[in-house]
């Protein structure tokens, strides 16, 4: 399994938070990445992805199978 086999939602920040968006991954429990763009956000929560598989991995934990289907908006 790989980044682009978990779902992904990618919300707008309030501008009084900082602006930018935040993108978090609701298979994988506090995976979340943020960016000024939903580009940016997009790329940088891939990371966090990895970094949460390969984290979970070194504890020997379980790593939750992808459960949504990856959609296109």
């Amino acid at each position: 399994m790989t980044s682009a086999d978990y779902a992904i939602i990618i919300e707008p920040l309030p501008k009084d938070e900082g602006g930018g968006y935040v993108a978090t991954v609701p298979d994988l429990p506090g995976c979340m990445s943020d960016g000024e763009t939903d580009v940016e956000a997009l790329e940088n929560v891939h990371d966090a992805i990895a970094c949460w598989i390969d984290e979970a991995r070194r504890l020997g934990r379980s790593i939750p199978q992808p459960t949504r289907q990856r959609r296109y908006a």
